[in-house]
């Protein structure tokens, strides 16, 4: 039964009685009633849904009335969408109800999101084959749906996927299509890292060096040859470039709001910014660097090169932001803060002012000020006031600051719209939601997708920790130290990310990102149990995947990494990667919660099917 098959797995399915004649069998004469709010969807079914099976999906009478009847074979069903507050009251407003029964299927939303993320379930419910640009099938029949009633529901708000498009550029065709597959997974936020030390991004027009200049580094390290100790370096003596311009962004985000997905843009402040140094050498720490011969990197890791903490720095990265606010509508506003070497403000004298006009040192200016006390550096403290300054300053235009969990250290002066992505582990995440902070988990150990899938010899650039499926699928987003508190509310969800410095194309982040990313979507999605009695639920999830969800993902093109192993092209021989060993190994299996379904006297009979 294709209800048996649905990833993210949903809150209940239940079968209804009855046999063939109660199925719903959608087909060439079956027609598409959209209510109010609902029309996004609509449109989506026709321009996904329509090409795949060949049918135009008219639109069809204010009740769900047919034209031409269902005859069984062909289909002449009605698609029903609406929204019902009674849906959000119970489901939550992505939440969704889908009945399918004989002449009919309905999918009822709590909002217009809840109504898209249940076409998406259509979609599964229509078979592999839907999920292609073009019809396959040459029998010219229907495609029945078994008679299900399905309630379903997200148990996060945030559901996020980064993509990391500075090391590595991705053109927006590519960003077009990750957005595809977010939608296909429920997935509904995409944080897009947009500037880093090795490339600017994103046009700003009144800074047009930021990508003239910004946007293009010499050569590019491949793997990390001659940073592991033994090894030679490898370089791809090819320049490097890309960016987007404001237009192409706009689209992005117009594309991703008719998924009910939110772009959220990082700008990485003061840290992670030697791309802007190299475009505009001021913005450097002219008096301590020669930053008239800074270049955009050309290799992996940290930058020492940091943005100045003068006041002109400041005014330049209000008017890029100022740009940037009026391309992207989202709430928040990512602007990293992390990694950020202090060495250049040490060795700066205008920097070292700035620490003393700020009272952040004391006279003797090597000296960190309340070392030994329990107090920050005076370097630590300018960076907290530099993220701090522009949190407030997005504060006062409506907008909420978003940073990585180092945006704690160094004061506590950040407003309490600000929020935190807890990217360290859990502790920062743990702090953070503490003080009042909404937080977003993303732990490398745990969801940083570019970490390696397997420990064998043949995985392609072996970098990080091994983070199997297994291991995604027992990821938890709620640290154990916040669980049923009342500071659990602050955990507004998770994201993986997806960093691409040895992911050089389309392939090498298909393959890095699937299956991975599908047991992301069900941990954030579904109401699984905790990791130690999740062993059952994986199971049924690695069934769904053997049993249909590979065969989706095919039909979307994706480039994934098979259960067995890399294919002989997926491969990288020679090229060096950064392995770890570590940090712990996966949850050991208690005493196991069975899927709803699998017991007797579950809804719906031996029919029910896992819903997390």
């Amino acid at each position: 039964m294709p209800y048996r098959n649905l990833v993210p797995a949903p809150r209940s399915v239940t079968p209804q009685p009855g046999g063939d004649g109660r199925d719903f069998v959608l087909g060439p004469a079956s027609v598409l009633v959209a209510g109010p709010g609902t029309e996004d969807t609509a449109r989506w079914l026709r321009a996904t849904v329509s090409p795949a099976t060949g049918w135009p999906l008219p639109p069809g009478g204010e009740h769900g009335s047919t034209q031409g009847g269902a005859d069984g074979g062909t289909g002449g069903g009605a698609l029903v969408l609406s929204t019902d507050e009674a849906v959000a009251a119970r489901l939550g407003p992505e939440g969704y109800e889908l009945r399918a029964s004989a002449g009919s299927l309905r999918i009822t939303g709590g909002a217009p999101a809840g109504v898209f993320w249940g076409a998406q379930t259509l979609r599964q419910l229509l078979g592999p084959a839907a999920f292609r640009r073009a019809g396959t099938a040459r029998d010219g029949m229907g495609r029945r749906i078994p008679a299900v009633h399905i309630e379903d529901g997200p148990r996060f708000a945030w559901r996020g996927h980064l993509l990391d498009v500075a090391r590595h550029f991705t053109p927006k065709d590519g960003v077009l299509r990750t957005l595809d597959l977010l939608a296909a997974h429920k997935l509904n936020v995409l944080h897009l890292h947009l500037t880093d030390d090795q490339g600017w991004r994103v046009e700003i027009r009144h800074r047009p060096r930021l990508t003239e200049v910004g946007g293009t580094r010499a050569r590019t390290r491949v793997g990390h040859g001659g940073r592991v100790p033994g090894t030679q370096p490898l370089w791809d003596e090819r320049a490097h470039g890309g960016w987007y311009s404001q237009e192409d962004l706009r689209e992005i985000v117009a594309y991703a709001a008719d998924r009910h997905i939110t772009v959220v843009p990082e700008i990485d402040v003061p840290g992670h910014s030697q791309a802007a140094i190299a475009a505009y050498p001021e913005l450097g720490n002219t008096d301590a660097v020669d930053t008239a011969r800074t270049a955009v990197w050309t290799d992996w890791g940290v930058s020492s090169d940091i943005l100045a903490p003068g006041e002109h720095v400041l005014r330049f990265y209000e008017g890029v932001l100022e740009e940037l606010l009026e391309i992207f509508p989202s709430r928040f506003i990512h602007l990293g803060g992390d990694e950020c070497p202090k060495d250049q403000w040490r060795a700066s004298p205008s920097a070292r002012a700035r620490m003393r006009e700020l009272g952040l040192s004391t006279d003797e200016p090597d000296s960190p000020r309340g070392a030994g006390r329990g107090r920050a550096a005076p370097e630590c403290a300018l960076q907290a006031w530099f993220v701090q300054h522009f949190d407030h300053w997005l504060a006062a235009r409506g907008r909420r600051l978003i940073g990585w969990d180092e945006i704690l250290e160094g004061g506590p002066d950040l407003t309490t719209g600000a929020a935190v992505s807890s990217w360290r582990g859990r502790a920062g995440g743990v702090a953070a939601a503490r003080a009042g902070h909404d937080v977003v988990m993303c732990p490398e150990d745990q969801v940083y997708l570019d970490h390696r899938q397997d420990g064998g010899a043949t995985e392609p650039v072996p970098l990080g920790y091994v983070r199997t499926l297994r291991d995604v699928y027992h990821f938890e987003p709620v640290p154990g130290e916040l669980a049923g508190t009342p500071q659990e509310r602050h955990v507004l969800g998770a994201q993986a990310n997806m960093w691409t410095e040895c992911t050089e194309n389309q392939q090498r982040v298909d393959y890095q990102t699937f299956p991975r990313l599908t047991a992301f979507a069900e941990a954030v999605w579904s109401s699984l149990p905790a990791p130690a009695r999740r062993g059952a639920h994986f199971a049924d999830f690695e069934r769904r995947m053997t049993d249909e969800h590979y065969a989706r993902l095919e039909a979307m093109g994706v480039a994934f990494r098979p259960p067995g192993g890399p294919r002989p092209w997926q491969r990288r021989p020679g090229i060096v990667g950064r392995p770890l060993d570590g940090p712990g190994e996966e949850p050991s299996d208690g005493p196991e919660e069975e899927p709803p379904g699998a017991g007797e006297g579950a809804a719906g009979g031996p029919e029910a099917v896992p819903g997390g």
